[in-house]
């Protein structure tokens, strides 16, 4: 009788999950141990909470900004036009978000579980080195505290990340939160104070913008999203500032504290590294990501580790240690679900023997989901910039495009890199509403070294936004573009 590879994944997010379909259906006998719920963090308290808040103000903002243009007119004539006349009970969203992320779960549970996965509920860790036999041990301490010990011929780690804190800034879950604490509110933050202008924080503050809170984004760097495309970054912060968010950039936040104001309610006062203060009825701390690997047994077991406590992978996500491989967040290589799902996937067809394709970060598409979206994929303006790569580039706002002025839309962009010569698309950044749904073709151009003249050739829709991205296209192939060094 023929051994059955045994595969035991600790972490059931989309790292996780995603690792244990492909295992399964290539016949191995898998395991997940998992602590809070399949889906992790992106599913729980992440990606699909965020998204169904940031749903809900999205609908808010596009009908406040665009009714009087579009000629909509409200119930009494109009008189309220120039005041808010859309509120939201703040609460029923919430209760909408936990029931919607919950039921995600469990269908990914059952999926799983039909496949003929195991899981188990629980904290898994690694036990020593490898054995002679080339096994390892998985020990898992359950909810009452009870241990078992699981042998594996693999171990995926998929344990994902939490919330970093600052040490005089820690959140308490009613007025100073972190991302995974702001579901639990019943009521608005009449006045929101967002630490942090990364995406997190740039797509919480505009969202409770939207919601009707008064937002106050405090950035330590010289704009919102500085991670991003630069003329991206600068359309978000411009749209931020223009519907009344203060955007406080060069501000380091340093502490936040709960107070007494002076009508008695409590309120949070954040200091900032140069004395200032700020004052507001709550505050959200989004100052990234700190990897779930203490009291994993990682080390021991000869899996090294990054000084940022991330795990070190190669582009098929083994790790240091014979038999140990390692997707999603705890790598620190990209912190998307979809990166995490591939580098699980990938870790499973390299195990067990199947051909992959290395992790290529240059064909990730990536969104971030503000109002406009900023949607990338490909080489970046930075690449570009720094001398990575030799490209052009065009950049065609929105507000050409005759689909964009009859929905209103006047903020955004098409920008796409090519490259010089042979034509090849490389890169691209949208930004728009549902800029997660017009990446897609580049995306495609970019992941088959299409040609701008090859985007400029297929037919579009008239009038449609994505006829922006053959136009762009167009431009680069007749010379129409920013040569840049």
């Amino acid at each position: 009788m023929s051994h059955v590879t045994r595969i035991v994944i600790i972490g059931g997010g989309p790292g996780g999950y995603e690792a244990a379909l492909v295992a399964a259906q290539l016949g191995a006998e898998v395991t997940v141990v998992d602590r809070d719920g399949l889906g992790g963090a992106s599913v729980l308290t992440d990606c699909v909470p965020s998204k169904t808040l940031i749903a809900t103000a999205e609908v808010m903002t596009s009908f406040e900004s665009a009714h009087e243009e579009l000629g909509i007119t409200l119930a009494d004539g109009g008189r309220l036009a120039a005041a808010r006349v859309l509120g939201v009970d703040l609460a029923k969203v919430n209760r909408r978000v936990k029931q919607l992320a919950l039921a995600q779960s469990h269908d990914i549970t059952a999926s799983v579980t039909r496949a003929g996965v195991r899981v188990l509920r629980g904290a898994g860790r690694l036990d020593g080195p490898q054995a002679p036999d080339g096994s390892r041990r998985v020990v898992v301490t359950g909810q009452e505290g009870e241990q078992r010990e699981l042998v594996a011929d693999c171990v995926l780690v998929a344990t994902g990340g939490h919330p970093r804190e600052l040490p005089d800034a820690r959140p308490d879950g009613e007025r100073i939160l972190n991302w995974t604490q702001v579901y639990d509110l019943r009521e608005l933050p009449r006045e929101l104070i967002v630490v942090g202008s990364g995406v997190t924080g740039a797509e919480f503050a505009g969202a409770y913008q939207a919601l009707g809170s008064r937002v106050t984004l405090v950035s330590s760097r010289d704009r919102v999203l500085p991670g991003e495309d630069p003329d991206a970054a600068a359309v978000l912060e411009e749209v931020f500032r223009r519907r009344g968010m203060n955007v406080m950039s060069r501000s380091r936040a340093a502490a936040a504290k709960r107070v007494a104001g002076p009508d008695g309610q409590e309120r949070v006062e954040v200091t900032l590294s140069d004395g200032r203060t700020i004052s507001g009825t709550h505050c959200l701390m989004a100052v990234g990501a700190v990897p779930n690997t203490e009291g994993m047994g990682l080390e021991e077991a000869g899996v090294r580790l990054k000084d940022s406590g991330h795990i070190r992978t190669d582009r098929v996500s083994r790790t240091s240690a014979p038999g140990v491989y390692a997707a999603g967040d705890v790598t620190g290589v990209l912190a998307l679900a979809s990166v995490a799902a591939m580098q699980g996937r990938i870790a499973m067809y390299h195990f067990l023997g199947h051909a992959v394709a290395p992790l290529d970060l240059n064909t990730v598409s990536a969104n971030i989901f503000t109002d406009p979206e900023i949607a990338t994929v490909g080489y970046t303006q930075a690449d570009v910039d720094e001398g990575r790569i030799d490209a052009r580039a065009v950049k065609l706002p929105l507000m050409r495009n005759a689909r964009a002025k009859m929905q209103g839309i006047r903020d955004g962009f098409v920008k796409l890199f090519s490259r010089p010569g042979t034509g090849i698309v490389v890169g691209g950044v949208v930004v728009a509403p549902r800029a997660s749904e017009l990446i897609h073709p580049i995306s495609v151009a970019v992941d088959n070294s299409l040609t701008v003249e090859q985007i400029a050739k297929a037919f579009t829709v008239y009038p449609s936004l994505s006829g922006s991205i053959a136009e762009s296209a167009r431009q680069l192939q007749t010379g129409k573009a920013e040569d840049l060094p």
